[in-house]
């Protein structure tokens, strides 16, 4: 039984209760068609009023963090159903079955009588959406807390090669220098990339000048292969000046479009612009596609990032992919930066 089924269940047996207490007063003492079929009516209502409130207003709430919209959404509720009692138990049994629920009364009277009756459905919807929120909200604490332990285990997993990696390339970089300063330059170009993605911080997070540094460093190799014939445009729009953003968050774009995409075409070169607006970051990738890749896979693991940013970004971030067979485009936008 998935999770769903078992809500639906939960919600299934919580009515049947609900109302099976209710039926069995009228069995008990009641026994009159009419109080039957008002009770029905009221309880259809609540009903109505429980999942208008379960699934609208409660969720918009905590969508827009505003208490107008639940007052708003509260307010809608109860009118809803003061309109739809009135319809059902003034209009219709008075139709069809020669009764009401009132006699004479004044609208005024009728309106704030319903209020009172309105308010079951609203705090019941209430209690059931909270304490689902709140079990909801413990789950994922959960699951967060376990997938960073499992994070830090593989992490730890491979500290010893790369830190071997980047001692080893310290050590050619010293002998590469009397022969070729080109080799030597890339060497030293490679070890500053190894060098940062063994940076470690309290909260995952470095400065955005060393990302767009580790960005150069990883064109430059990546130029070595093509020489003059590398068309790649960076372009950076704003001020870089103490953002914070997660290590090796841009990376894997420009990766993506440089392993699948065109990048010795001076006429379609990859273009990559980082923006700095608002206390926002504006990223965006685009390259034509290489219809002569082998491998016709993304490459980035779109998931993968996905999650990450949903984890460090909740609410907070946008990631747009695009792709018509001819050019790919990803664009990424981070708040609070």
């Amino acid at each position: 039984m998935n999770a769903l089924q078992k809500k639906i269940g939960l919600h299934l047996l919580g009515w049947t209760l609900y109302i099976g207490y209710s039926f069995l007063g009228y069995f008990l003492y009641h026994w009159r068609f009419e109080v039957l079929l008002l009770t029905m009516s009221q309880h259809v209502l609540h009903v109505i009023e429980f999942y208008l409130c379960y699934f609208l207003v409660f969720p918009l709430w905590m969508k827009y963090r505003q208490w107008w919209v639940l007052g708003l959404g509260i307010v809608g509720v109860m009118f809803t159903y003061i309109a739809m009692r009135y319809t059902i138990e003034e209009v219709m049994f008075k139709a069809l079955f020669g009764f009401s629920n009132y006699t004479t009364i004044t609208l005024s009277y009728y309106f704030f009588d319903n209020l009172y009756w309105a308010m079951p459905g609203i705090f019941l919807g209430a209690v059931v959406w909270a304490l689902e929120a709140t079990l909801q909200k413990e789950r994922e604490n959960r699951s967060l807390k376990q997938e960073k332990v499992q994070a830090e285990l593989a992490f730890l997993k491979t500290q010893i090669n790369p830190h071997f990696l980047y001692n080893s390339l310290n050590y050619l970089y010293s002998l590469a220098y009397p022969v070729s300063d080109k080799l030597a330059d890339a060497i030293i170009r490679l070890s500053d990339l190894m060098r940062y993605m063994l940076h470690e911080s309290k909260d995952g997070k470095v400065e955005l000048q060393k990302e767009v540094d580790y960005l150069h460093n990883y064109l430059e190799i990546y130029r070595l292969r093509f020489e003059d014939n590398f068309f790649v445009n960076f372009n950076i729009q704003g001020l870089v000046n103490g953002q914070r953003v997660p290590s090796l968050v841009l990376i894997p774009f420009v990766e993506n479009a440089l392993k699948h995409g065109v990048v010795d075409d001076a006429s379609a070169p990859v273009t990559i612009n980082l923006l700095l607006e608002n206390n926002s970051l504006y990223f965006d990738v685009s390259n034509r596609i290489n219809k002569n890749q082998k491998d016709q896979t993304t490459g980035i693991g779109l998931p993968n990032i996905r999650r990450r940013l949903e984890l460090i970004y909740p609410g907070k971030y946008s990631l747009d992919v695009q792709g018509d067979g001819q050019q790919f485009k990803t664009m990424l936008k981070l708040q609070e930066v």
